[in-house]
């Protein structure tokens, strides 16, 4: 971050943490919207950037906007969680090398689980600095590698490259855990948002083909449908940082020119034929986000097709929460508690649903 940004930051942070009373004279009141309470320190930041009159990302063109959404995410990210060791690389991908970023959990790192991380930023922004902070303290509570992966964005690279991407990569943390000191044996994947439709769509895609699948997935406030929108669509898409617009400019994006049937399993892996026998899952939602009815709906499904699923809201928080980590205590404590589910998963995983087996066709169909 540039000095500016430094003091940015600390402003940002001191406003957070501001007293109720203070707030109060300040003619702050709490957001109450269906019995849920938003976070105070979430609260303050977002009437901070209104205040600011700073443009919406939905209103600047792709460069801008992955620039605000990189400087937001460095100014709300918080003090760096410490790490055993980090380093960069490159790992394969569907057409060509990838950068990756390697977090080596603290202590005895050796022979620890593997989770292969995908970052959100709506298909089309976001990269291994914006998501820095969330894979370290994922990295240290969950005592876990982390293998951060920077895919193809869009719309350079429009669906389905970031899929096939993703894919290559879990092929590539397969054959080479072990070197990363990680044990082959237990392996999760997991993102936020845009990177949690992949990490559903690869849990989905191996266990269909064969191949490798996930022991556990990670699906933070995932986006997983493109077919229906559900009420907390409406009811969250205006103030709260995913907007309705910031929505559609993302998927325009992501879909620009690309001829594609939304029920399709690698973009609505929850209209998927079968969902049985995929890896157990942890499903994170936030209260005021307007992803949290699909997300939540996924969870449903796919405990309903006897897959072992933990589904967790977190009530007061907004999408984009594990990019919140300098802002108050709730998002940092909510990831903190999520990558303890995360590593209790890869202590003792539940076995995998079994997988149903295909329906007869009706006579005469």
């Amino acid at each position: 971050m540039t000095p500016r940004e430094r003091v940015e930051a600390r402003l940002l942070s001191r406003a957070a943490r501001l007293s109720p009373t203070t707030r109060r004279r300040l003619g702050e009141r709490p957001i109450v919207v269906e019995g849920q309470t938003l976070d105070p320190a979430t609260q303050t930041m977002l009437q901070i950037q209104r205040l600011a009159r700073e443009p919406l990302i939905e209103t600047l063109d792709l460069a801008g906007g992955r620039a605000s959404l990189r400087r937001g995410s460095l100014l709300t990210a918080g003090r760096p969680t410490p790490v055993g060791a980090v380093r960069d690389l490159r790992i394969d991908g569907a057409t060509g090398p990838l950068p990756a970023r390697h977090y080596r959990p603290p202590g005895d790192a050796d022979g620890r689980p593997l989770l292969v991380f995908f970052h959100g930023g709506g298909y089309a922004t976001g990269d291994l600095d914006t998501h820095d902070a969330p894979c370290r303290v994922l990295c240290a509570h969950a005592g876990v590698h982390v293998l951060a992966v920077d895919y193809r964005l869009a719309p350079e690279h429009p669906f389905p490259a970031g899929h096939e991407d993703t894919l290559a990569a879990w092929r590539w943390a397969v054959a080479h855990a072990g070197e990363l000191g990680a044990d082959p044996k237990r392996l999760a994947v997991g993102g936020d948002s845009a990177g949690g439709n992949f990490s559903a769509t690869l849990a989905l895609a191996t266990a269909r083909n064969g191949e490798r699948a996930p022991d556990v997935q990670l699906l933070l406030y995932p986006g997983i449908d493109f077919v229906e929108e559900r009420p907390s669509r409406q009811t969250f898409g205006k103030e709260f940082f995913l907007t309705a617009p910031l929505i559609e400019w993302f998927l325009g994006h992501y879909l620009d020119g690309v001829e594609h049937d939304p029920r399709d399993p690698r973009l609505s892996p929850i209209h998927a034929e079968d969902l049985s026998g995929l890896a157990p899952a942890i499903v994170v939602t936030a209260g005021f986000d307007p992803l949290r009815d699909e997300g939540e709906a996924y969870a449903a499904a796919l405990a309903a097709a006897g897959v072992p699923v933990i589904q967790r809201r977190h009530a007061s928080l907004i999408h984009g929460f594990i990019n919140l980590l300098g802002v108050g205590t709730a998002s940092r404590e909510a990831l903190v508690e999520t990558a303890g589910t995360l590593r209790g998963l890869l202590e003792a995983p539940p076995r995998r649903g079994r997988r149903r087996a295909p329906r007869k066709a009706a006579v005469g169909a």
